[in-house]
């Protein structure tokens, strides 16, 4: 494809020679001809003087290289949409496995494929152009919109209602029960909590590998539209969690947590249950929300705060061992 193709197609400006044939992408030190590399961290730049590619896709105009230049407002966004039309990804064809166990009260759309040991239960309604791959278990009563992957040995229990084009990786459990038991200081046991909810998931969601999702205890789990969850994550009964978040991976939110829209929670978050974290929020790293966060804007730290207050919080906790010998000596004297 020509690199002014390629330009119209994204919105780009181009700048170099148009006619420069383009056949994939690949890293600054790895490409080769006929391939287009990608600027989106400036820590790369220096190694654009000896790259061999035969463009760069950038998001201003670098005037030190040779090399046609593709420039764009969102690079990444731009690289991700080559990375598709490039390497466009490879599903089995539509088929129906005679070793599948299927229901024969369970619905199954047109173009759909149903792997090898995959098992679909009682009244299961399976939309068009879905990949069921093997050992994949989908309960009774379930609902998988069109367009929808779920990837080997994921387990998805009863009442579970996903909507169109959702991804699930390879071992993730969808609709176990939610941690909830009742102690008895009379009698000295603990009984458990019956979990009759069930858990939704919105169109357009990406669920990680070994991730678990939890059902309501009466309601439901909720995982708003276009939200992205990494692996091994936790997400607890009767969560609610808005549209377009991260989810980083060994996050674990507590039960009836509610979680706005345009959030981010960094790797190893950990957040209480029966609170909320508003719209537009960013939560960095092994950070512990303790308590409901309104305002938009960035956190971090235990219990989380604002980052500006983190910094200096912690700027001065790296002092201490100056501060500590300070003393030492001013008691001495």
């Amino acid at each position: 494809m020509k690199l002014r193709e390629l330009a119209e197609k994204f919105g780009c400006r181009l700048v170099g020679n148009g006619e420069t044939e383009i056949t994939g992408v690949a890293e600054i030190h790895r490409a080769g001809p006929g391939q287009i590399t990608f600027l989106t961290n400036p820590r790369y730049k220096k190694f654009l003087k000896g790259t061999k590619a035969s463009a760069v896709l950038t998001g201003s105009e670098i005037k030190e290289i040779k090399i046609p230049q593709l420039i764009c407002e969102e690079p990444y966004v731009v690289f991700a949409k080559l990375l598709a039309l490039f390497y466009p990804e490879k599903l089995p064809e539509p088929q129906i496995s005679p070793k599948a166990s299927i229901s024969k009260t369970a619905n199954i759309g047109n173009n759909c494929y149903v792997g090898d040991f995959a098992f679909i239960g009682e009244n299961t309604t399976i939309g068009d152009n879905c990949f069921i791959f093997p050992g994949v278990y989908v309960g009774n009563n379930c609902q998988i919109g069109k367009g929808t992957v779920i990837f080997p040995n994921v387990s998805i229990y009863d009442g579970t209602v996903i909507g169109r084009g959702v991804r699930v990786h390879s071992g993730t459990v969808i609709g176990s029960d939610g941690f909830g038991y009742a102690f008895s200081k009379k009698e000295m046991k603990i009984y458990k909590v019956p979990q009759r909810g069930r858990v939704v998931i919105e169109d357009f969601v990406e669920i990680g590998a070994n991730t678990t999702i939890d059902r309501g205890t009466i309601g439901e789990t909720l995982i708003g539209e276009g939200t992205k969850i990494d692996n091994l994550v936790q997400i607890g009964h009767n969560v609610k969690i808005g549209k377009y978040c991260f989810i980083v991976s060994q996050v674990g939110i507590s039960g009836s947590t509610k979680i706005g829209n345009f959030v981010t929670l960094a790797g190893k978050v950990g957040v209480a249950g029966h609170i909320e974290v508003g719209d537009n929020i960013t939560v960095g790293a092994k950070s512990g929300i303790t308590k409901s966060l309104k305002e938009p804007g960035t956190y971090a730290g235990f219990p989380a705060r604002p980052y500006r207050e983190w910094r200096k919080i912690q700027a001065l906790i790296d002092r201490l061992p100056e501060i500590y010998e300070k003393v030492k000596r001013l008691l001495k004297s």
